[in-house]
């Protein structure tokens, strides 16, 4: 049976949940439409899309980043390896929200005609970036391209050259030379496609051109996406401090000095696990004790309370009229990653800081 804490807070991000408009009309401002902001989502995301896979380095890079991934993997991360609030580090620059993007021009194109002599095709790929918030500023944006398995091995001597333009007359954004195909291609478009000190733009239309050194077969492209990183400012704490490897105490009653108490949150049970592709749940957590005296002196190991919570302990016990009770409230906070599809089809990391109670103190 849960406990009456942990049934008020299901209850709560259960109504925090929206709910499916009976008509057109654009629903009230409420507590839905806060929580879906703050996720840097303006709806509600539909179910996930079956055809859709999580692309490896999303899984990497969310691996990294959970704590209890990182703890529990093949890999562990040691205690001394803290991550940096706002930089992801296996890419290597500054950002907290990270989008494979797909190409949506996939869709639509058409088939390669064969090619003429020396003529190689071209192709449109189009990136909806209309998610991407103006207070977020793009630290990376990374061109991914895949081509048919087999050209890719047969290769050409010279290699190849790449161009990237937007779709329309105009100039070519950038040329790279190509060695060979075998692995995916990648081009850095940031400072090319648009300013370094710019947001991103609504959407992202190019022109993709890539032609051998030497008279040889065409290449046929089979997949393009975007991985782009961007740093929201309003998400970042710069003095952000580790976890703790210390869990909470399991349960308890309202009895006892004040500190954290152990409250896992399960996505499924809220109805998020249709668009929340990982973690299945976090430990929340969440504070209650005491904070009289001498509880509010704290247990060993624990936060201890304030000098101004110990003085209004002290003239609560002394006049219980003049002042009343510290509270116990949390001390110390730290944040999830969650792995999720958005209603673009765009698989989103984000992280988000004082989402668990680690520490709990009388304030």
């Amino acid at each position: 049976m849960p406990s009456p804490c942990r049934r008020a807070l299901l209850l709560l991000l259960a109504l925090l949940l929206p709910s499916p408009p009976l008509a057109r009309s654009p629903a009230a401002p409420g507590p839905a439409t806060a929580l879906l902001r703050a996720l840097g989502l303006p709806d509600a995301p539909r179910d996930a899309p079956t055809s859709r896979p999580v692309p490896p380095i999303m899984w990497r890079l969310f691996r990294r980043r959970d704590h209890q991934e990182a703890r529990a993997g093949p890999r562990r991360t040691p205690p001394a390896a803290a991550l940096r609030p706002c930089h992801v580090e296996e890419l290597g620059v500054a950002g907290n929200i990270v989008r494979h993007v797909p190409d949506r021009g996939a869709a639509v194109r058409r088939p390669e005609p064969a090619s003429a002599a020396g003529q190689c095709p071209e192709w449109t790929v189009v990136f909806d970036l209309s998610t991407v918030e103006p207070a977020e500023r793009p630290s990376q944006v990374r061109l991914e391209l895949r081509f048919a398995a087999a050209e890719a091995s047969a290769g050409t001597a010279g290699g190849w050259e790449l161009s990237v333009a937007r779709a329309g007359p105009g100039p070519v954004l950038l040329r790279q030379a190509v060695p060979a195909l075998g692995t995916p291609v990648r081009a850095e478009l940031l400072g090319a496609a648009w300013a370094r000190n710019a947001s991103a733009p609504r959407g992202l239309r190019l022109t993709l051109a890539l032609r051998p050194r030497v008279p040889n077969a065409c290449a046929r492209l089979t997949e393009a996406s975007l991985l782009l990183v961007t740093l929201d400012p309003r998400l970042c704490h710069p003095l952000a401090r580790p976890r703790r490897e210390a869990e909470p105490a399991v349960g308890g009653g309202p009895g006892g000095a004040c500190r954290a108490r152990r409250l896992y949150v399960s996505f499924r049970e809220v109805g998020w696990h249709r668009w929340v592709i990982a973690p299945r749940g976090f430990l929340a957590n969440y504070c209650q004790g005491k904070c009289a005296l001498p509880a509010a002196l704290s247990e060993p190991g624990g936060t201890p309370a304030l000098n101004h919570a110990m003085l209004r302990a002290l003239m609560h016990s002394a006049a219980p009229g003049a002042a009343g009770l510290p509270c116990c409230v949390p001390a110390r906070l730290s944040p999830i990653s969650v792995l999720f599809f958005d209603n673009n089809d765009n698989v989103v990391l984000r992280h988000y800081e004082d989402m668990v109670v680690d520490e709990c103190g009388c304030r």
